[in-house]
């Protein structure tokens, strides 16, 4: 080994070669909007990237460092394993040099699997069901027995085996005690059809019986009943017998001749829930949406009470507590519970679920239950629980990566929040995290600031080093970091009220408040304290109510701002009008589309077990369009020029001159309202960060004729110079005669209210109460809640 020599002339090792890779490389990245970006990360370090939203931070850490640490990572298994797995491309960038094995805790919601819930995607459920399995009295029998998920079955039969050179038969006969509820299936829940808004049974089907969408007389849905020869056409549901009526709705599936066709006869019953009732809701078309919350009610299984289990199940107890009340307890309450358990012969499991129950408590979790659906998780609280599995992991030395961890969290979570990020760094991991907040910027020991600004002006470094070095630096990021939103001079005066008497949704405890109209109210309070159980469940939906919601953007990469806005609609239009021939030749997804990719401007290439590659169509050289379709121009632009502008050039495009669409320049002005001036109208919606596309959800609903806008977090994802153009955003919106209630944490909105509510003072049944109503400067003076000692603080009071 060789030596160096110090000053007092003791030799002392040379550094091990090992130690040198302190340090993620990334050279010439230019994924996205990335131009060529070259960055050094240290290693077992905390590193914040910041930025405004679009900047280019989740397409460096996720698209980039994650995502090709993963690929990496399905190269080490066999073949044959990975034809089993996700193909990931190779992200474009000149090196990457350093990677270590990279963990994602993202906010992508969770399965809305109704059988997935939160017990379920921890393991929590895991071990609870091996502890009721050994102590619970009377024992049912092993762990599947109180799994809502496996279903109690037996048989029996001849089975040959081979003995002594011998065939023999044999009687063998099983049986699997399973814990679902033989009712609903393990669903909680049973669905119900409303027979009355499938037909009008006083009419026949040749009089148009059918109230179905899709089932008009003359359509071949309609044919297939009404020349089915099973019952008269003609006469009135009313008077079909008993066996016809059930050839009507239940007949099972029956190969018949139906109008010298082949066709596969089925009852309308079963064929409703396969063609309908099988797909998500959010992806139905709007009337198909209407007709199947009209037709379809949902109630709590009347034999299981929604717990999904099986009566055996639930009859097995430990200290007069079943699986069931188990699951049902608020997770801090079910800790202590497992606390007071003292059985040495399952001490390793009670401390194993111990530990686990802890850390929902730590992550400021401790509010769920067990039984709650993962999929009505919010996006915070789905990262959190996310987080759950690798607070206790031995792991060390690996990439974490989170996006926005503090999202949905009140700024005392937050604090709680950085000490689990510090946890992580100091047991030697490298954690890197996307954030807009000031308080877990302060935390970092290295930031990367991305920027100057969003999409095509975004893409670049603005700053590398520590906290104190970006405040010096002057860039968005820096000039913002310090920023406060100063309490209101004088408020404005309510035009009335919204009365809400006796709230008890969820964790509510007959709630009486009055939301005042024609203000700008902020609804605040810890996560769990009740906000949205209050809001979204005692504020009347309907007429004059617009709710914009956290439920996530649905689209796929033909999706973009264009078609989930509807401003290509008058576009078409516009362009057909201008050139005398049809709308349809102006979408990608219709007439107009290239034929070499059809109209995806792209040629996807599945390779197998290798990453598939997208490769641009040469024939449209990515325009989607077929060339005679490219012919036709309004303005001096063909449509593929008109899809490749900003908003802010589309806004002017349309707004005078040849191009002047009155609808198109609506759409637009409101999508420069929410700060997306600078995206493209043709950029795929999978390409957008949260950000943006929570601000897209707000410019579509900002068109809706409401009287009262109901925001969820609206700052979920902006950067701090954005949240400026929001408080902007929001008083246009009362000024212009709007009532809008805010569910918010970030205190630049409180500060900005006219009206403050506070619910707590805790979460879960700790919660549900108004601690507070009135000004923010009243709540400030106060400081009587969690919320306005933080408000205090923040405003320098």
């Amino acid at each position: 080994m060789s030596m160096t020599t110090r000053t007092d002339d003791a030799p002392v090792p040379a550094p091990h070669a090992a130690d040198s890779h302190e340090l993620i490389r990334v050279h010439g990245a230019r994924e996205n909007n990335l131009r060529n970006v070259t960055v050094e990360i240290p290693k077992r370090r905390l590193t914040v990237f910041t930025g405004v939203s679009g900047s280019g931070k989740s397409s460096l850490v996720f698209d980039t460092i994650a995502a090709e640490s993963r690929r990496l990572i399905n190269e080490t298994y066999s073949a044959f394993v990975q034809g089993f797995m996700p193909t990931l491309a190779r992200p474009d960038v000149d090196v990457l040099d350093g990677l270590t094995t990279a963990i994602i805790v993202d906010q992508q919601r969770m399965g809305a699997d109704p059988r997935s819930t939160v017990g379920t995607a921890t393991d929590a459920n895991a071990m609870l069901r091996i502890l009721f399995s050994r102590l619970g009295t009377p024992h049912i029998g092993s762990p599947k027995a109180f799994s809502f998920n496996v279903a109690s079955m037996s048989g029996a039969g001849a089975v040959t085996v081979e003995r002594g050179g011998k065939q023999v038969k044999e009687r063998r006969a099983f049986t699997v005690t399973g814990g679902m509820c033989p009712r609903c299936e393990g669903r909680g829940t049973v669905t119900d059809i409303d027979l009355t808004q499938l037909y009008d049974a006083d009419k026949s089907l040749d009089e148009g019986a059918l109230t179905i969408p899709g089932y008009k007389p003359g359509g071949w849905n309609h044919r297939l009943y009404s020349e089915s020869g099973l019952y008269a056409p003609d006469k009135p549901i009313r008077t079909f017998t008993q066996a016809q009526l059930d050839d009507f709705l239940y007949r099972e599936p029956t190969r018949m001749k139906i109008a010298g066709i082949n066709m596969t006869y089925e009852g309308l019953v079963p064929r409703i829930q396969k063609s309908m009732l099988a797909k998500d809701r959010e992806a139905m078309q709007p009337h198909i949406r209407e007709f199947v919350d009209r037709a379809v009610t949902f109630t709590t299984c009347p034999d299981c009470a929604g717990t999904r289990l099986s009566e055996a199940a639930r009859s097995s107890k430990i200290k007069g507590i079943s699986i069931a009340d188990a699951c049902a307890m608020q997770i801090s309450d079910l800790a202590e519970w497992v606390r007071e358990l003292d059985e040495p012969s399952v001490a390793p499991l009670l401390a194993s679920l111990r530990e686990t129950l802890d850390s929902f408590v730590e992550i400021g979790l401790g509010y769920l239950s067990l039984d709650r659906p993962a999929g009505t998780l919010s996006g915070g609280e789905a990262q959190r629980t996310k987080m759950i599995r690798h607070l206790g992991s031995s792991l060390t030395d690996v990439t974490y990566v989170f996006d926005e961890p503090t999202a949905g969290l009140h700024p005392h979570d937050i604090r709680r929040m950085n000490d689990l990020l510090l946890r992580l760094r100091d047991k030697g991991n490298t954690v890197l995290v996307v954030e807009h907040k000031p308080e877990v910027i302060a935390i970092a020991d290295h930031v990367v600031d991305l920027g100057p600004g969003a999409g095509t002006a975004g893409g670049t470094v603005c700053f590398e080093g520590t906290v104190a070095g970006l405040r010096a630096a002057r860039t968005l990021t820096g000039r913002h970091l310090d920023d406060r939103a100063a309490l209101k001079d004088r408020v404005r005066e309510p035009s009335g009220a919204l009365e809400i008497r006796g709230a008890t949704t969820h964790n509510l405890k007959g709630v009486d408040v009055d939301i005042p109209l024609g203000v700008l109210t902020v609804v605040t309070g810890v996560a769990g304290s009740g906000k949205s159980s209050l809001v979204h469940g005692s504020v009347p939906a309907g007429a004059g109510v617009v709710f914009v919601d956290q439920s996530p953007i649905r689209g796929s990469r033909r999706s973009n701002p264009a078609t989930y806005t509807g401003l290509l609609e008058p576009v078409r239009k516009a362009f057909a009008k201008a050139n005398g021939v049809k709308p349809a030749l102006f979408s990608a997804n219709s007439e107009g589309a290239c034929p070499a990719c059809n109209g995806a401007g792209v040629v996807y290439t599945d390779l197998a077990i290798m990453a598939g590659v997208a490769t641009t169509c040469e024939e449209c050289e990515g325009r989607r369009f077929d060339a005679s379709v490219l012919e036709y121009r309004l303005g001096g632009r063909d449509i593929s020029e008109v899809l490749a502008m900003t908003v802010e050039q589309a806004e002017e495009f349309f707004g005078s001159g040849e191009g002047r669409t009155p609808a198109a320049h609506r759409v637009l002005r409101n999508l420069a309202d929410v700060g997306l001036g600078y995206l493209t109208l043709g950029q795929p919606l999978t390409t957008l960060s949260g950000g943006e596309r929570q601000r897209l959800k707000l410019a579509t609903h900002m068109t809706d004729k409401g009287g009262i806008y109901v925001l969820d977090e609206p700052t979920t994802g902006l950067h701090l110079a954005d949240v400026e153009q929001l408080l902007g955003l929001l008083d246009r919106l009362v000024d212009a005669g709007k009532s809008v209630i805010v569910i918010e944490h970030h205190q630049a909105v409180m500060a900005h209210a006219d009206w403050i509510i506070d619910l707590g003072p805790g979460a879960g049944h700790d919660g549900g109460r108004i601690v507070f109503e009135g000004t923010p400067a009243q709540l400030v003076a106060a400081r009587s809640t969690i919320t306005g000692e933080h408000l205090a603080e923040y405003v320098g009071r």
